[in-house]
């Protein structure tokens, strides 16, 4: 990624007051090496890891660590087909937020299918926000083809990973906390899916739907029953995703809560599965046995008859068994 002189200057500045602080703190520590991502089997067609809501700051130092650590553990990786980023990864959508982001995974042998979040896009204009992002994915990845968008100047796109459909959905306009998908969307992801009757299919938005995942008590809102989720096409985006569920597997990822592993993490909604991918980089809360603190992450491995959502701490290197999930393909 190339940054103008201005943020250069800024950039540089932020490094230095990182190397004094590393310095004062005892620097980056990283992860413990003797067990190290790889697929449980060697027979996986495909291999991902979600990266939800790391919220990189240019000003949120610890942050920023947390970050950096987890990432060690995925560039160590045996193996990695993919990297889902799932929303939210610059705090502020800042260009320098997106270059610390990028410097830590720019030397990852994957494809980065990255999803928008809140963060990513509410404090600009829509079309800068849509065109910092888009530079961004595309910078990852330089080596291979450009995302496309379903329509100029919008955030949504598909594409495959190893002949495995990821639909990536995002907001249509500037909300501050929801999203906002359009009419055209929604009828993009109904032909998207259609396509894929009878395959597993991989569908990527930040936000979950209301009602899920401990929502919306995990939000911290007890009584409004819209806190969290993704918006006011709530229904419309689980109808289509349940329509489709009837022939394939359609797995959902989103993020946005910042919840560590627990009993909600996972669960079937009309016939479709729903992941709420923890944070990486900010400090998880509602979780269990490991669920809390951040560095969390799931590695997914997809087989001939079944997907494999492994749960995994990135920081300390260590997987969390408890919190795996099978899904037996259709």
């Amino acid at each position: 990624m190339a940054l103008n002189s201005i943020q250069q200057i800024f950039f540089k500045l932020f490094a230095f007051i990182m190397s004094v602080i590393y310095s004062v703190n005892g620097g980056v520590v990283a992860p413990s090496d003797k067990d190290v991502i790889k697929a449980a089997n060697p027979d996986a067609k495909l291999v991902f890891a979600t990266v939800a809501d790391p919220q990189v700051s240019n000003y949120m130092f610890d942050r920023y660590q947390s970050y950096q650590e987890a990432c060690i553990d995925l560039r160590n990786a045996e193996r990695l087909d993919a990297i889902v980023g799932v929303g939210d990864i610059a705090e502020n959508g800042l260009a320098e937020e997106y270059q610390l982001v990028y410097d830590e995974l720019k030397d990852i042998d994957a494809r980065f299918i990255m999803a928008s979040g809140n963060h990513d896009i509410r404090l600009r204009l829509y079309s800068q926000s849509v065109d910092r992002f888009t530079k961004f994915t595309n910078a990852l990845n330089a080596d291979g083809e450009p995302v496309k968008p379903y329509a100029e100047g919008k955030l949504a796109y598909s594409e495959y990973v190893n002949g495995y459909k990821f639909i990536v959905m995002g907001s249509d306009k500037m909300v501050f906390e929801e999203a906002y998908i359009s009419p055209e969307q929604l009828e993009w992801l109904d032909a998207e899916l259609a396509t894929e009757k009878g395959k597993p299919v991989f569908v990527v938005v930040h936000q979950p739907l209301k009602l899920t995942h401990n929502l919306p008590t995990t939000w911290g809102n007890g009584t409004n029953k819209e806190a969290g989720s993704i918006g006011a096409q709530n229904d419309e985006i689980k109808a289509i995703l349940a329509k489709h569920a009837k022939d394939s597997t359609v797995v959902l990822i989103n993020g946005h809560l910042h919840a560590g592993f627990s009993q909600y993490s996972y669960e079937q909604i009309e016939g479709f599965h729903s992941f709420n991918a923890p944070a990486l980089s900010i400090e998880n809360k509602d979780g269990e046995d490991g669920g809390n603190g951040s560095g969390l992450t799931y590695i997914v491995e997809v087989y001939e008859n079944e997907i494999l959502f492994r749960a995994r701490n990135c920081r300390t290197g260590e997987w969390l068994p408890k919190w795996d999930t099978k899904i037996t393909l259709k």
